[in-house]
Order: structure tokens, then sequence, then C-alpha cells
């Protein structure tokens, strides 16, 4: 597959079909032939700490919890997508990487998915820049492409600062900004000649 957009953001259009995906920002770690996955980087599971997440695996209890960095203890839980949102996924930074668990995406950035990582991040061993979610987003072969195509996604290149960014709130915009477009500029529907 020669256009992968492996490594690089999906922002979604204004006109999003899907509320599940409303103003969201996606990184992508897998698009082959065999269809894409990625991870929505600016929905955040309110309900749910970092901290409460670590107590419920067991990897903390309330004892150690005491200890947790204030970097770890502060970081969000993101709704990474729909599919499988029982499961954890860890996007960090190449300075921690598991042999045969660790999967190098592009410009430093990883995917990992195993307890490891967490316990690593509880202890204050882990990566220096990470950002767990729970859930991922999936797609069919040819089903991301023919959703770019019908004017649901914009893509360009990912920034390693703006994903591993707490801040999620303007995310989706300082996305498009980051391609150079004007988000006050966009609509949500296009013409097709």
């Amino acid at each position: 597959m020669t256009d992968s957009l492996e490594g690089q953001f999906l922002i979604a259009m204004p006109n999003m079909d899907d509320g599940r995906f409303d103003h969201s920002v996606i990184y992508v770690c897998s698009h082959t032939e065999q269809g894409a996955m990625g991870l929505v980087l600016n929905q955040v599971a309110r309900h749910l700490s970092f901290e409460d997440l670590l107590l419920q695996l067991n990897i903390l209890n309330d004892e150690n919890a005491i200890r947790l960095p204030t970097k770890i203890r502060e970081m969000n839980v993101h709704k990474g997508g729909p599919v499988e949102m029982e499961r954890g996924f860890v996007l960090h930074t190449n300075d921690y990487v598991l042999d045969r668990s660790t999967l190098e995406i592009d410009n430093g950035i990883c995917l990992t998915a195993t307890l490891e990582i967490l316990k690593a991040l509880a202890e204050g061993r882990g990566p220096e820049k990470a950002m767990l979610a729970l859930g991922y987003s999936g797609w069919a072969p040819g089903q991301l492409e023919s959703e770019i195509q019908a004017n649901g996604w914009l893509t360009g290149p990912a920034s390693r600062d703006l994903v591993f960014d707490p801040t999620f709130d303007d995310k989706w915009q300082r996305a498009l900004k980051s391609i150079g477009i004007d988000p006050a500029m966009l609509f949500g529907t296009a013409g097709h000649a």
C-alpha cells in the first residue's frame, strides 16, 4: 500500500455523520490493505481517572497510590474509539519499548497495549510522554478511504507535540491549523464536480 496514512492525523469534518467522531482528531496507528486502526486524541473518559483505572487493574493499591507521580496522577484516560472499549492502548514516546509488544509507528511515536507499560508508568519508569486510551477506532478494508472521499475526514501530518498535549478541548482547532486550515472557514458540505 503506497498511500498509507499510518502516523498521520484524521481530522473530522464539521459534517461528520457519526456523532461518536464529532470534531475528533485521530492518530492513525496502522493503515494497510486489511484496514485501519487509530486512537481518538481529544475525547476524554470523564468518569474514570488514570489512578482509578490502575486501582481497578490491581496495578496500584491504596497504599502505593499515594506515591503515584503527579504527572501520572493527572493523566487523562481517553476514549480511543468505539471498538473494544474495555481494552487499553498507550501511545507513547520511543524512550520506552517492550520487545514483541511495542509497535513503532512514526516520528518517535509508539503504541503498546500491555499491562506492563501501565505498571511502568505507575512506578515512574515508563515513557517520558504517554497517552492512554480505552478502545480504538477501526475501519474495514477500503472503508476509511471511502469516508475520506465522501468528505468525512481531512488528513495531515501528525504533530508529536499535539499528540501528547494534555489539553484536549481545542485540539480539533489546533490540528486544523497545523495543516493550514482556519476552522472558521470550514463548511460541512463540499461540492463535487
